[in-house]
């Protein structure tokens, strides 16, 4: 495929990205005229050279993307249904026997986010202590959490409402879709998607790191700000050990792997028919599938993705034919500073790649 250079109205969009505040942007569309990369910010904060354009970044939740077509694969082969209760697999944890693997794929069992839940009257419930508020995140950068602690902590929070009755996203419940994986495949999450996904598609620069602070180079860095004794403090956190989130968002990647993924799911490649169809039906409240989100009445297919100041986009149309995937960095704060200026930024990229349709 050709690398169409002239698209200004693209390399425009992600240089307001910058000027919004957001500290680098890379971005690689593929569509009819061809692949466009563009970047534009910067690699360091107050450093000159741009981020590279196909870094590695810590993709945040676009990992729930890759962990739901390894659990649609295993249901496609009979390892379980889309409606077992999951309870029958993962005794030894005491779920509520109502919960299914449907349930949490698209964030419908009710299981308390272990990192922090946000309630509708406004009031938050803090979750483990890596998500605490400012210095606190900054010193536990470092420290391992197994997936089955973070688990066992959400459960012992009351549940959100009951299995099925209402939507509410939360990572616990992409762990547990981890400890099911690895429960009837008898293997690693990180080995079967190895297996499953990365070594069919290629995908050599997209990798689980478990407990690994590395990211691999090239890539741009990641900054979290926070306030100590009334002055900010601003620390670099390209490095950190990612079990705090787990398969909530632990996954690295480039635009490059992003695009070649979501076409290839999209375009029939990893899954049967049936239950790529079921992915993309989006429950009423969120628009959320199974681990995608469905958007423009089902013209778009998403997941993007924050994590402590790096971020990825990942856009597609359900044919696959139409990708835009983007990697960011930025100062991430726990006031979450950039969420409105990333919403208004993605919004606009999406109007501009993927239109009305």
């Amino acid at each position: 495929m050709s690398i169409t250079q002239d698209r200004p109205e693209l390399q425009q969009a992600i240089e307001e990205m910058v000027e919004s505040g957001i500290t680098g942007v890379t971005m690689r569309v593929h569509d009819q005229q061809g692949e466009w990369v563009g970047s534009a910010g910067a690699r360091e904060l107050g450093g000159t050279a741009k981020p590279p354009t196909n870094g590695h970044v810590r993709i945040g939740s676009v990992t729930k993307t890759f962990t739901a077509t390894v659990v649609l694969q295993l249901v496609a082969e009979g390892a379980f249904g889309l409606d077992t209760s999951v309870a029958d697999h993962l005794p030894e944890l005491g779920l509520n026997p109502a919960i299914t693997v449907r349930m949490l794929l698209q964030h419908t069992s009710g299981i308390f986010n272990f990192t922090g839940e946000y309630y509708d009257d406004g009031t938050f419930a803090p979750g483990i202590p890596a998500t605490t508020a400012g210095r606190a995140w900054v010193d536990n950068r470092f420290k391992t959490y197994r997936p089955e602690e973070l688990v066992r902590l959400a459960l012992s929070k009351p549940a959100r409402f009951e299995p099925g009755t209402d939507w509410s996203y939360s990572n616990t419940n992409y762990v547990l879709a981890r400890l099911l994986i690895e429960k009837v495949t008898n293997h690693t999450l990180p080995a079967e998607m190895q297996r499953r996904v990365l070594k069919p598609l290629g995908l050599s620069d997209t990798t689980l790191p478990e407990t690994d602070p590395e990211i691999p180079e090239p890539h741009a860095h990641a900054y979290y700000r926070y306030e100590e004794a009334d002055r900010q403090q601003t620390v670099d956190v390209t490095r950190q050990n990612p079990s705090w989130i787990s398969t909530g968002g632990d996954m690295i990647s480039t635009s490059q792997d992003l695009h070649t993924f979501i076409s290839a799911l999209m375009g029939g490649k990893l899954l049967p028919d049936a239950l790529l169809t079921e992915m993309c039906k989006p429950h009423p409240k969120a628009d959320y599938g199974l681990g995608v989100f469905v958007q423009n009445g089902g013209s778009v297919i998403t997941h993007n993705g924050g994590t402590a100041g790096h971020a990825a986009l990942m856009y597609s149309t359900p044919d696959g034919s139409k990708t835009l995937t983007a990697a960011l960095n930025y100062v991430d704060d726990a006031a979450l500073s950039m969420a409105e200026a990333f919403h208004k930024a993605t919004q606009r990229l999406v109007k501009e790649v993927f239109g009305d349709q």
